[in-house]
């Protein structure tokens, strides 16, 4: 059985996205009521039950595809600055998705493309105490299996567990970016909602790839 991905694996991620965010829209609301307006778990648990609903409609014949069609919803459905941030990320990646199956070097290609579309529209960096400290160390974890030869699946693993690691160490920093950033210091100990929800899809897309590895 190939230990390649495919749309399959694309629609199924959206799925367990769903159910994730779901799932958690309590506890992403407590963690950004403590830094922030409190609608984080709200607007994404509404984004991607949007998203849901749109994916059984449509025809997705490529994984850019579905990427596409999760950007442009999340865009026009959630609020604040997440729509933003996740949609261009989802867009980057739908530019970035091979036609028709992901290995390992295209698992890191389209987490690259991600950070890569979040950057550019939050203007964030490494350890300003936002999503990007989720996305970027699991798009380095990611090429790094690429690199010394492992599995789309193994790729997606390591990239889920560096983004897990990266949502913790938001806790000691002093946010630099976003509504948190008007907390200067009082934003210390507080783990920064929008790397908390991108580890949550991240290990999401792990448990799509092995539900459709079958």
């Amino acid at each position: 059985m190939s230990d390649l991905l495919n749309v399959a694996w694309a629609r199924a991620w959206v799925q367990a996205s769903a159910a994730v965010v779901g799932k958690n829209r309590m506890a992403l609301i407590d963690l950004d009521r403590a830094i922030g307006d409190g609608d984080h778990g709200e607007n994404l648990d509404r984004g991607f039950t949007a998203v849901l609903a749109k994916l059984e409609a449509a025809e997705t014949a490529t994984i850019g595809d579905v990427f596409a069609l999760v950007a442009k919803t999340l865009m026009s459905t959630v609020g604040g600055a997440a729509g933003p941030l996740y949609g261009t990320a989802y867009l980057r990646a739908a530019k970035a998705a091979p036609a028709e199956t992901v290995d390992a070097a295209g698992v890191a290609d389209i987490l690259e493309a991600a950070v890569g579309g979040i950057v550019a529209r939050g203007k964030a960096e490494l350890e300003d105490a936002t999503m990007v400290d989720a996305w970027s160390p699991a798009a380095e974890a990611a090429r790094e299996v690429a690199t010394s030869g492992g599995s789309a699946r193994a790729a997606l693993a390591a990239a889920a567990t560096a983004a897990r690691t990266g949502a913790a160490a938001t806790e000691p920093l002093i946010a630099r970016k976003g509504r948190a950033s008007y907390l200067g210091a009082r934003s210390q100990g507080h783990r920064d909602p929008g790397a908390e929800s991108s580890a949550l899809l991240l290990q999401a897309a792990v448990e799509a790839a092995e539900a459709s590895h079958g």
